[in-house]
C-alpha cells in the first residue's frame, strides 16, 4: 500500500539511510542548502492546487537558486583544482639553476589525479 507520509519525507529521513554510504563523489551543495531547495520545491508542489501561478513562480525560483548555487560550487571547485596543479607546476620549475623539482614519476601521478578530478566533475555535469 502507498504510504503518502513516507513518500513525502526527504530521502535523508528514510529508515536505514544513515547506515548506508552513498557511492560516488560528495554532493556539490552542502546538506542545508539542498534541504532548503527541496523544501522550496515541495512548497510549490503542495500549493499548486490552491494557487498554480504562485506555485510555478516558487518552483522557478527554486530552480534559479539551485542553478546559481551549483554554478558557484563548480566555479569554486574548478578554481581550487586549477590553483593546486598550477602551484605544483611552479614548484616543479628549477629556481636560479637549482634542480628543485620532484621526480617525474611523482609529478606524473599528481597530474593524473588532477586530470581524474576534472574528468569526474565533467562527467557529473554530462549526466545531469
Amino acid at each position: 500500500m502507498y504510504d503518502q507520509t513516507r513518500a513525502q519525507q526527504p530521502a535523508s529521513d528514510l529508515p536505514g539511510r544513515a547506515d548506508r554510504r552513498t557511492p560516488g563523489p560528495e554532493p556539490l551543495l552542502p546538506p542545508d542548502q539542498r534541504e532548503q531547495l527541496s523544501l522550496r520545491l515541495q512548497k510549490a508542489l503542495n500549493t499548486f492546487a490552491d494557487n498554480p501561478a504562485q506555485a510555478l513562480e516558487e518552483a522557478e525560483g527554486a530552480l534559479d537558486e539551485a542553478t546559481a548555487q551549483l554554478v558557484n560550487a563548480l566555479a569554486e571547485r574548478r578554481s581550487a583544482l586549477h590553483a593546486a596543479w598550477q602551484e605544483q607546476e611552479r614548484e616543479q620549475e628549477p629556481q636560479q639553476g637549482q634542480n628543485k623539482g620532484q621526480d617525474p614519476e611523482a609529478r606524473s601521478t599528481e597530474l593524473r589525479l588532477a586530470l581524474r578530478q576534472y574528468r569526474e566533475i565533467t562527467q557529473r555535469l554530462l549526466r545531469i
